[in-house]
């Protein structure tokens, strides 16, 4: 992410406290969880696996070594894949944040305990059909898990639950965009499938996450729209902690699986527009203030975005007049 100047912060009118907030939503999270529930469709990760495909391994079994030959995806789908697989396995981590933040108890508490059934079985059946396909190297992906898993992860938002409201209402919608068009640029029929079943969960979890942050604006706008600002300004998804995450992002946006362009214009701007950032009416001067810097940000991010298209552009002629 590009960085931003930021001013000085006008003072806040009437912020509300952690254990204010948390309790002036709880009605919303309720009545969020229970039109989840309604809505959600049961789902099998093993039926999005072939199994018939699978075959031993070398090592006790004394199967076959894995082999690139194996894997009827590039590796620019593979790279992705992965990513998107150790992500997901750091959903105890995820948990013991959200847990810590939003409580155990009352309708917040099955709402934690819902979201992480719900995000449980994203890993399992990536990691299943990963394996059972011989779409990667196992012993890599092992290590790799082991590496990113024992780095944990904290979040930048972990005691600040307006701020963590901001964030995964933009990070569930990125997660379900990068799964989706992972699957889509993979050419495999299945992968594709299973990728859209799991980016299905994910954009449940944004609407969810979305509608409190709309609630969140009509007890406080000026500090909902700070929080707001803070997060877009300082946005990393989660699975940046992963070991060589920068070289995989670079191929993984040359792409267009998920770059600069997709993240302003499909992840940010959609989250915006829902909840009416600009076309507020209830700003006090602190909230104007953010409402500006926010407005900075984004044209900073459509400037940085066309310049990443421009480079992108330039290299594809480049390679074509090579193989030409």
């Amino acid at each position: 992410m590009a960085e931003h100047s930021q001013a000085p912060n006008v003072p806040l009118r009437g912020e509300l406290s952690q254990s204010d907030l948390l309790r002036e939503l709880e009605p919303v999270v309720e009545a969020n969880l229970n039109r989840h529930l309604g809505i959600a469709k049961e789902w099998f990760p093993h039926a999005y696996v072939p199994w018939n495909e699978g075959r031993d391994f070398d090592g006790p079994l004394e199967g076959e070594a894995w082999e690139s030959s194996h894997s009827r995806l590039n590796e620019t789908a593979r790279t992705s894949l992965i990513l998107n697989l150790l992500t997901e396995d750091n959903l105890p981590s995820y948990h013991h944040e959200i847990a810590v933040l939003f409580g155990r108890d009352g309708a917040w508490g099955t709402w934690v305990h819902r979201w992480t059934a719900e995000e449980g079985r994203h890993g399992m059946a990536i990691r299943d059909y990963l394996l059972t396909t011989r779409a990667v190297d196992p012993i890599e992906l092992e290590r790799a898990r082991m590496t990113h898993m024992c780095s944990g992860y904290i979040s930048p938002n972990s005691h600040q639950a307006l701020n963590s409201i901001a964030y995964v209402s933009f990070q569930e919608l990125a997660t379900r965009i990068s799964h989706r068009n992972t699957g889509s640029y993979s050419g495999e029929k299945l992968c594709d499938q299973l990728l859209q079943k799991i980016a299905n969960d994910e954009n449940l979890h944004m609407v969810f996450y979305r509608n409190l942050l709309a609630a969140a604006f009509e007890l406080n706008p000026d500090q909902t729209m700070r929080s707001v600002v803070d997060v877009v300004r300082n946005f990393q998804m989660p699975g940046a902690g992963v070991e060589n995450f920068g070289r995989k992002s670079v191929q993984i946006a040359m792409a267009g699986i998920y770059n600069l362009r997709i993240h302003r214009d499909e992840v940010l701007a959609p989250v915006l527009r829902n909840v009416r950032v600009f076309e507020r009416t209830d700003l006090g001067p602190a909230g104007e203030q953010a409402r500006e810097e926010l407005a900075e940000i984004m044209d900073a991010l459509d400037g940085a975005a066309s310049r990443f298209e421009e480079k992108c552009e330039a290299k594809r002629a480049r390679d074509a007049a090579r193989k030409g």
